[in-house]
């Protein structure tokens, strides 16, 4: 199930205080491990929102939000879970099966509100991960600008 070849793409932490938005990146080993990226955003305390915007291979993405009851999660294609350990950690932490393998449909699993008190309903999430015609990068744009950090988010990106 482990992939060989290094795992390209990003990982950034969102980060709101006191009404302002801050984008930052989160270490490379949370491409790989879900534990790593948990643990790294768990660190981060702030009183206000914190999650992590994961890109993974330009195959599909993750957002992990840590909360004292547990992280919730949103895989934005199950299916990855079959070739990728970080995917499959998701879906091993919702207790959700993997697909089978001959399935080839592209679904979400996880909290589609995750975002909801940022101005991101689940209906829209679920639009916006349903856009398979796009990269996960371009997808985690527009999430980051309908909750209002776009060009935090962008400004990051082009730095890294």
């Amino acid at each position: 199930m482990a992939v060989k070849e290094p795992i390209t793409g990003f990982a950034v932490a969102v980060v709101r205080e006191d009404g302002q938005w801050r984008c930052s990146p989160l270490d490379a080993a949370a491409l790989a491990e879900l534990d790593a990226a948990i643990t790294e955003l768990g660190k981060m305390r702030s009183p206000g929102a914190v999650f992590g915007l994961l890109a993974v291979d330009d195959e599909f993405f993750v957002i992990v939000r840590p909360s004292p009851r547990g992280a919730s999660l949103l895989l934005s294609d199950a299916a990855a879970a079959l070739d990728y350990d970080i995917a499959a950690d998701v879906l091993d932490l919702l207790r959700v099966d993997p697909p089978d393998e001959d399935d080839d449909s592209v679904w979400p699993e996880g909290d589609l509100d995750v975002l909801a008190d940022l101005g991101l309903p689940g209906a829209e999430l679920q639009v916006i991960v349903g856009e398979v015609d796009l990269y996960p990068d371009e997808q985690l744009q527009m999430i980051a600008q309908r909750c209002g950090f776009g060009d935090q988010f962008a400004a990051l990106l082009d730095e890294i």
